[in-house]
This record gives C-alpha cells, structure tokens and sequence, in this order.
C-alpha cells in the first residue's frame, strides 16, 4: 500500500497508475474509501481502458489512512493539505479532479484555494442543497457514535452508519471527522471558480437536491441530472462514467450549462 505522511504527521494512503499527461484525482465520499467508492464500482478499470492516470487517496479517517479521534484534525484546510500534499509527493502540479459528495464539498475549496492545481472539475452528489443551512447538532457524529444502528430514526443517516460498518470504517474517527465541520463554500466563493466544470447528481438524490442550482453559479459549469439514480447508487451506474468522460473529452451538449 502505497503512502505519505501529511506534515502533522498522519499517513494519507494513495493509489497512483502512474503514466504521462495530467492525471484524475479522485476524491471519495463521507464513510467510504477509495477502493470501496472507485475500485469495486468500476472506476479504476474504466479509466484504465482510456490510458489515463488514475490518482486516488483515503481521507484522514478513512480506509487505510492515518484516523485520529480529534476533531481538530480534520479541518478543512487540514484535508486539502494532505490532497495537495498528495500532489506534491507525486510531483503532479495540476490535475483533473472529481469529488463525489464530500469529496465533491473538498474538490470545490480546491477550485477555489489551489485554482492552479485544478484543470477541469467534476463535482458528483452535489447541488443547490449545498447552500442549506446544516442540521442543528452533530446527527451524522452521534450517528456514528451509537451503539447500534437501530437506535438511528433518520433514514438518511442510518444509511451512513450501515456503509461505514459494511466497509468496517472506524466510527469514532469518523464522529471526529464530522464534527470538525466548519463554514461551507459560499455562493460568492463558488462565483470565482475559473475551472471548466461539471456539476452531476441523481434525479433522486435528495441529499444534492438540483444539480443547476450549484452550476448555475458557476460561470460556464454544466449540469446534469442522471434520471432514476440517488445519492448512492449513482457512483457506479454507467450513466456517471458516461457522462464524466464525455465532459473530459469535450463532448457534451453546450446546451447543458
């Protein structure tokens, strides 16, 4: 298992397919990992059949990375610290990048914080529901931290707790990962994103809500909502990878931003 060691001194697993030419930084979800959201659903082998470089990390708190219990360790500036430090190691001054639902929320402060990095930008599990307010309290932490997922009434968290047991994630890194939750992105922040970008959710997904009410703010970003899919079940459907490598290869409608 290929790694670095972030400069607080937490180690950040990778995957890297080496090659030329500017490569896709993936950037996985909340609970998941980059095997579980990349590897098993595909991804890793439809890139591979495009002869592109494939990167792709575990979060802090993740899979095969470093999980501390302290939530001062998973600031925001602390998680896009260890991508660009990922960057860095692999000696890679700018990539493509795709984030899927948090990890589309941390690929966004890249656009914004580290523009230079960023070629095109694919935004998945994202949209107009980025700008509610959050939940009063930490559900998602408390989530985590319950002796048992029957104890959990929401459905959508339930759905959470069951994914992280299933990959076997450490909850309590995972409670102290979403409790280190700071100010999101704003929409006058989103404005500045000079990133060719592609924002893609399932018409099911109401955890994104409306895949235009993000692009919309986004000069020239496109929108597209993949009919019958939901947050989940979206990562590994056909309909994203089409749609994903179309925008990369400059083949979607222009009538979609």
């Amino acid at each position: 298992m290929p790694s670095f060691t972030a400069a607080d001194g937490v180690s950040i697993a990778y995957d890297d397919t080496g090659g030329g030419g500017a490569p896709l930084l993936l950037i996985h979800g909340f609970s998941s990992n980059r095997q579980e959201a990349w590897k098993r659903t595909g991804w890793y082998a439809s890139i591979a059949q495009r002869g592109q470089r494939l990167v792709a990390l575990d979060l802090r708190g993740h899979g095969e990375s470093g999980k501390p219990h302290d939530p001062a360790a998973y600031g925001r500036d602390i998680l896009l610290g260890d991508i660009t430090g990922l960057l860095d190691h692999l000696g890679v001054e700018w990539a493509n990048v795709f984030g899927y639902s948090m990890g589309a929320r941390l690929a966004l402060s890249m656009a914004i914080q580290e523009r230079e990095r960023v070629g095109y930008l694919i935004l998945g599990g994202v949209g107009g529901a980025l700008f509610d307010p959050p939940p009063p309290g930490d559900p998602m932490a408390l989530a985590m931290e319950a002796d048992s997922p029957d104890a959990i009434t929401e459905p959508m968290l339930r759905s959470f707790r069951h994914f992280a047991d299933e990959q076997g994630e450490d909850r309590l890194a995972l409670a102290a990962f979403t409790r280190a939750r700071g100010e999101g992105v704003t929409r006058e922040e989103v404005a500045t994103i000079g990133a060719p970008t592609l924002v893609v959710a399932g018409s099911r997904d109401e955890l994104a809500g409306d895949p235009h009410g993000l692009a919309d703010l986004i000069p020239g970003a496109k929108a597209v909502s993949l009919m019958g899919c939901d947050h989940f079940n979206a990562i590994p459907h056909g309909l994203l990878k089409a749609t994903v490598f179309d925008f990369l290869d400059g083949y979607l409608d222009e009538g979609l931003g």
